[in-house]
């Protein structure tokens, strides 16, 4: 049986990412995936009809685009298409009316009347800055152009987004759009860093786009999959680990996993204390999502509407405020905010000629069993009079639903643990990717940077497993090339151990004297 460097369990685009990395470091790489099919979150599977390609999990992909660690691999050569919208997003509003967040920042500033150089001043910096952002998620540190602008941005970040609304707008519709962008963060937006996750979002739109693969999420795991293949990558599938202590030989285990999934594949490679964090940690709130098949466009009252890749769904911010808290407080929301995915508007090869794909989901409390599909359509129906005229098919999956295709998925949280500011530095405990077993390491979503699909939980994670394999690798070529006696140095711990040991001793004889 070979003997693995690196075994990563789990193919979402953590564990991939991670598979990359160590690969391109010159390790040995297998990937075991529980599913038949890899990709974790990001596949593209028939929901609804034949013919109708549907996205099981994430959809619109604005921060894999720009991703570290997809952006310096060459997923192109692999087959993966961006495709951008028109505009990338559109706050539907009543009356007809929407906000479109296009991609030029003074374009959508102009458009907001009283409030537009205040959005303009306070999404400027991220936007003017997205790449040194980026190199700096990516490790490359060099001096910003605006420092004092970024750090108005951090500032401005960590405040609710309810907060920074009320301080920075007057009008209805840049309230309304960021409000938007914010319930993406799935936290009540009355919330400490709420803010931060909005100024994020609307900043990527317009520094990037909201773009999303040509032929569905799924080209995301294939391109990465076929360029793993081509670095020696080897993967498993359907197979489901039930224990770290039945894999392959292998030096170091990276786990694509949720901390739940953690716990019960890890035994008593664990310390109990260690257990006991990782059992306190905290899921938000779950996802409850729909896919139709369409027999024409969503009939959107709003001319912008039609021209964004996403629609948010939820009226006034003051409306999506109350229905992202409502479903913090345990409560599935009367008027939830909705997100809605249009993939078929500018990628036709996912339906039919002449028939369209829609996808849509919103937040209801973790596990719950209400069926909000009417409450949904309503939303939708509100601002497209006569979409449920148009539905041929629909797929609806609730939180245990999406749990049970994906195991990370727990009580259907899409964000792979509670977005909470408690929680934010401590993803799942303050080690972050480190487990007390050096040959345990997590890489999923539930550690920094948190949900999105963009890898860098996995990049992040691999730096530490390339840097314990190099150091193994050392270790082992001293063992061999150094004399026989030299075999019985003691090890770090053990010199610490005896010089802790040797000064304690010392301090009882000199208290000894002077006593």
């Amino acid at each position: 049986m070979r003997n693995w460097d690196a075994i990563v369990i789990g193919s979402g685009p953590n564990g991939l990412s991670a598979a990359a990395s160590i690969a391109e470091a010159g390790f040995s790489v297998l990937v075991i995936e529980a599913s038949q099919e890899i990709g974790g979150g990001t596949r593209t599977l028939p929901l609804t009809l034949p013919g109708f390609r549907h996205d099981i999990c994430s959809a619109i992909h604005p921060l894999a685009i720009s991703s570290p660690a997809f952006s310096r691999r060459p997923l192109a050569e692999y087959g993966l298409e961006w495709v951008h919208p028109a505009i990338p997003l559109a706050h539907a509003l009543d009356g007809g009316q929407a906000i479109a967040m296009e991609r030029s920042l003074r374009t959508t500033a102009d458009r907001l009347g009283e409030d537009g150089e205040a959005y303009y001043r306070l999404l400027a910096p991220a936007v003017d800055h997205w790449q040194f952002l980026n190199d700096l998620a990516g490790g490359k540190w060099r001096t910003p152009r605006d420092s004092a602008g970024l750090l108005r941005l951090a500032l401005q970040s960590a405040r609710s987004a309810v907060g920074l609304m009320e301080s920075r707008f007057r009008g209805a519709g840049a309230k309304a759009l960021l409000a938007g962008l914010a319930g993406h963060a799935n936290l009540p937006l009355e919330d400490a860093f709420s803010a931060g996750f909005g100024i994020s979002m609307g900043a990527s739109g317009h520094a990037v786009g909201w773009p999303f693969p040509r032929g569905g999420a799924g080209r995301i795991a294939g391109a990465l999959a076929g360029y793993l293949r081509s670095l020696g990558v080897e993967f498993e599938t359907g197979a489901r680990v039930n224990s770290l202590d039945d894999l392959p030989p292998h030096r170091i285990a990276l786990c694509d996993i949720s901390p739940r999934e953690l716990l019960r594949i890890s035994g008593s490679r664990l310390p109990g204390w260690f257990r006991a964090r990782l059992a306190k940690f905290r899921y938000g709130p779950g996802a409850f999502k729909l896919d139709w098949a369409l027999d024409g466009p969503i009939p959107w009252t709003a001319a912008d509407c039609h021209r964004a890749g996403t629609v948010h769904v939820g009226g006034t911010a003051d409306e999506i405020a109350a229905g992202e808290r409502t479903v913090w407080e345990g409560n599935c929301a009367e008027n939830p905010f909705v997100i809605v995915a249009q993939h078929t508007r500018f990628d036709p090869s996912r339906a039919p000629v002449g028939k369209h794909t829609a996808w849509a989901y919103c937040h209801v409390p973790n596990g719950s069993q209400v069926d909000m599909s009417e409450r949904i359509e309503g939303q939708i129906e509100r601002f497209a009079p006569g979409f449920r005229n148009r539905i041929l098919a629909r797929s609806v999956l609730g939180p245990m639903a999406l749990e049970a295709r994906n195991a990370n998925l727990v009580g259907g949280d899409f964000c792979g643990g509670a977005n909470s500011w408690r929680q934010l530095f401590t993803r799942p405990t303050m080690f972050a990717y480190l487990t007390p077993d050096p040959r345990i390491l997590l890489c999923s979503s539930a550690t920094p940077p948190g949900a999105g699909v963009h890898g860098m939980c996995g990049y992040y994670a691999a730096r530490v497993a390339i840097s314990r394999l190099r150091q193994r690798a050392r270790t082992r070529e001293s063992a061999k090339s150094a004399p026989t006696a030299a075999k019985v140095v003691p090890t770090r711990a053990v010199r610490v151990a005896v010089a802790i040991a040797i000064g304690a001793a010392t301090l009882v004889r000199w208290r000894r004297r002077i006593g």
